[in-house]
């Protein structure tokens, strides 16, 4: 695998061919991954993969014309015949008025900071084989566990580098571990499954082979027998493992992209009381060790720590460069970039933690769910209408009963953004972080 150092001179030497071939401006980014995995079932060895893969993206300008292409063939013959093929084809592309580089005023500048992503670790295949098999094991000791989809557990180091012709060089590398299992409960058609998993940076951050297994295992037979859904308009609990698909749908509102294309539910609401002003959501992409963390984003601007939402306001919109000439406005240094053109995306997001623990949250819910699990993609991002397929648990005398199944959960994001409420129990455990989160008002259904 390639040194940083050396990701980023592979990144500005196409960056530099393509200004030779006659571009008016370009960026390039190198990315290089190696992982492996080992997964375990039964407590047999059922399959070790390892993958070395590396890819690296141009995006040319002429005027206002633009072209991306990308290959993960980095022999210099086939690069430059990438190059002048790019430049010939964003010559040919029609023009638009906001494509181009972000403003050089705005590059990040300096060294780029150390955010500790790398624990310089190299796999260990034997290291991988028992950490999967003592995961599988200890969610397989759950009494009431009758089968298993498998232990797995894997290893990745990873290279990123962007160039751009005026002036941004950048890159980093990030290592990764993750640790999962999957089991079943019950027998013939009354099994249930469920899951835990765990992934960090570093190996030492890693939670537990034992907590995760038992972690699966328990939720596999806490769900068998599940019985019916209260229905109606109830209140609604999401485990803070699906809550943080609430912060993903306002997040995807909020874009850029989606605002100035006039598609988002939220448009028109810049000024709006949108949660309760006790609510903060906040993106910081300096955190260390964070799993989305970084310095600068996908056009070479600096990143910085925000509160999307401010006493349960907005305090803006996620803006690359195109979508900021769209809509008059500076890009924020949330801009993504892939094989083609930039799109928007934030880095370790969470909800800020509420007062009360989960247990005094549901304390007056007379009769009421508790979601663990979603299913399906029931969400209009134009209208915000919401409906999804859930199972969990029924809640009772402000208790959590017995597990209930095959119901859905609907309303509309605006009126469940007003109405939620979190608990105190926030962990910063995945990119997207939230509590347990209550709304009220929600109807539930029967499948």
């Amino acid at each position: 695998m390639l040194t940083v150092a050396e990701a980023l001179d592979r990144a500005q030497m196409l960056c530099d061919a393509a200004s030779k071939a006659g571009a008016d401006a370009a960026d390039a980014l190198y990315y290089c991954n190696a992982a492996t995995s080992v997964s375990m079932r039964l407590g047999a060895l059922e399959d070790v993969e390892r993958s070395e893969g590396q890819d690296i993206s141009l995006r040319v300008f002429v005027g206002q014309r633009s072209a991306s292409v990308s290959t993960a063939d980095m022999d210099a013959g086939e690069l430059a015949k990438l190059v002048d093929r790019c430049v010939a084809m964003a010559r040919e592309a029609p023009e638009d008025q906001y494509a181009g580089l972000a403003p050089e005023v705005l590059l990040f500048r300096g060294a780029i900071p150390d955010l500790d992503l790398d624990d310089a670790s190299e796999a260990d295949p034997q290291a991988l084989r028992e950490a999967a098999r003592s995961v599988e094991e200890a969610a397989r000791a759950v009494a009431g566990v009758t089968n298993s989809e498998g232990g797995s557990a894997s290893h990745s180091r990873t290279r990123l580098a962007l160039a751009t012709s005026h002036g941004f060089a950048g890159g980093y590398g990030a290592s990764g571990h993750s640790l999962s299992a999957s089991v079943i409960a019950g027998e013939g058609a009354s099994m249930q499954r469920d899951y835990g998993w765990h992934s960090a940076h570093y190996l030492a951050d890693l939670e537990t082979s034992g907590a995760i297994g038992t972690r699966a295992g328990t939720r596999a037979v806490a769900r068998l027998n599940p019985g019916k859904a209260p229905v109606g308009k109830v209140p609604v609990l999401f485990d803070p493992r699906v809550g943080s698909s609430m912060v993903g749908h306002l997040l995807g509102a909020i874009g850029g992209p989606s605002i100035a294309r006039g598609t988002s539910f939220l448009l028109g609401k810049e000024e709006a009381q949108l949660f309760d002003s006790a609510i903060v959501i906040r993106d910081e992409p300096h955190r260390p060790r964070g799993l989305r963390s970084r310095a600068f984003d996908g056009e070479g601007l600096p990143t910085s720590a925000r509160d999307l939402i401010s006493d349960g306001r907005l305090t803006g919109w996620l803006l690359d460069n195109a979508s900021a000439k769209q809509l008059g406005l500076a890009p924020t240094g949330h801009a993504s970039r892939g094989g083609g053109a930039s799109g928007v995306s934030v880095s370790n997001v969470h909800l800020a933690a509420g007062t009360v623990s989960p247990a005094a949250l549901m304390a007056d819910v007379i009769e009421g769910v508790y979601v663990t699990e979603l299913i399906g993609q029931g969400v209009n991002p134009v209208t915000g209408d919401y409906s999804r397929g859930a199972s969990g648990f029924a809640i009772r005398g402000g208790q959590l009963a017995e597990p209930i199944a095959e119901f859905t959960v609907a309303g509309n994001l605006i009126a469940m953004f007003a109405a939620l409420v979190p608990a105190d129990d926030l962990e910063f455990r995945h990119g997207t972080n939230v509590p347990t989160l209550r709304i009220d008002g929600m109807t539930v259904a029967s499948s």
